[in-house]
């Protein structure tokens, strides 16, 4: 996950006029959720609602946890949440075998440090490939391979200049062994721009022009997806005087702020975000590349400075943004209208051996013990979850 250094230097110039949205809808709730515990349990039998709601939700399954349910657990549980996509931090051999013969589609990641290696050595990237794809394909169904994880946001030239190479012989192997339903690709945060606000005016930093455009290139020919690590939590959390909590959590049907520049209309904030990518896309000459969601999530906790980080905030943005993204037809973005956009949650677990702030530790649908911290349908169709947490504040 991106760290928040940066959001005040990338977020800093968003300004969502107050005449655009009215003074009443920019109050904001007062307080904090209480700790007390809270049962919740995951029903098996989902309310009905939208039929024929797309099946693309995934979920992030990060290990850094103290402990945390077993890998056969936690596949027991992704199977009963109808989760269709999970996305590993690694190739862990477990898992993916235990994952064998379900239905579950899977993301599996070559870790950053490898990129130069496997750029470099074939042998060495033969081996990656051979160890960790076609020792469980097809049987586990592997469906994307990341290489790296916001590569473009260190410092390290090494990586930078060897991330698409690497892409493109792990791409050859699929070649090679005549795979065809394995796209490669590498998430990014929101720290490849330079500029953000409004989405029309969305480029990339100067200092990674030429990586990305040979990533763009890549992407395209072999018809893959960006995949984009993406949390409006962090600007509305450092700007929240003029970001509306509604309009981040997918509640201002009726706040809306028009691009000046596109004239397209917006009513929630990961919408702007994403449409600030596809027009840095599209200036480089890539307007058809799709973007998937590879991290994206609400902490269920913080410490006392971290404002709006609650299970109801939680609750309300992954519940809003499930039903955003697999509405029946899809709704794509305003820049992008009808776009499939498939989508990881983050993240399974609360992980407590994460470093940084607080929230760091508090993204999980699940707490370590593996209770539910809120029920959640990950295909779409509830449509209503009652009454389930006493008043909070943001």
């Amino acid at each position: 996950m991106v760290s928040c250094s940066f959001i005040n230097w990338l977020f800093f110039s968003i300004r969502i006029p107050f005449a655009d949205f009215g003074l009443a809808q920019f109050m904001r709730l007062n307080g904090r959720f209480s700790s007390k515990p809270l049962i919740q349990l995951f029903s098996k039998n989902v309310e009905s609602g939208v039929r024929g709601s797309r099946r693309i939700i995934g979920i992030n399954y990060g290990t850094k946890g103290s402990n945390l349910p077993s890998p056969y657990q936690s596949i027991r549980t992704l199977t009963s949440m109808q989760a269709h996509y999970v996305k590993l931090y690694d190739a862990n051999h477990e898992t993916l075998k235990l994952l064998s013969n379900t239905n579950i589609r899977v993301s599996i990641m070559l870790p950053d440090k490898l990129i130069p290696q496997i750029a470099s050595n074939h042998t060495i990237a033969r081996q990656w490939f051979d160890d960790n794809v076609l020792a469980y394909y097809p049987l586990t169904k592997i469906r994307f391979i990341m290489v790296g994880n916001e590569v473009l946001g260190t410092r390290n030239p090494d990586q930078w200049n060897n991330l698409v190479p690497a892409m493109k012989i792990i791409w050859h192997s699929l070649k090679t062994h005549h795979v065809h339903n394995i796209k490669i690709g590498t998430p990014m945060a929101m720290d490849i721009l330079g500029s953000t606000f409004p989405p029309s005016n969305g480029s990339f930093r100067t200092d990674i022009l030429a990586t990305m455009s040979q990533l763009l290139d890549f992407l395209n020919g072999t018809r893959s997806f960006f995949f984009l690590n993406v949390y409006p939590y962090f600007p509305w959390s450092e700007n929240q005087n003029n970001i509306s909590l509604d309009f981040t959590l997918f509640r201002g049907e009726h706040l809306t702020y028009r691009d000046p520049g596109s004239g397209l209309l917006y009513t929630n904030l990961l919408d702007q975000m994403l449409d600030s990518v596809n027009s840095a896309m599209s200036k480089l000459g890539f307007p058809t590349v799709r973007i998937a969601i590879s991290e994206t999530g609400w902490p269920n906790n913080g410490n006392v400075a971290e404002t709006g980080a609650n299970i109801y905030n939680a609750a309300t943005y992954n519940r809003n943004l499930i039903r955003k993204i697999t509405s029946t037809p899809p709704l794509g973005t305003p820049a992008r209208p009808g776009a499939v956009i498939p989508t990881f949650l983050f993240s399974l677990y609360d992980e407590d051996l994460k470093d940084g702030p607080e929230t760091e530790r508090h993204w999980g649908l699940f707490r370590p013990d593996g209770t539910p911290v809120y029920e959640i349908d990950l295909t779409g169709s509830r449509t209503s979850y009652g009454r389930q947490f006493p008043s909070v504040t943001v």
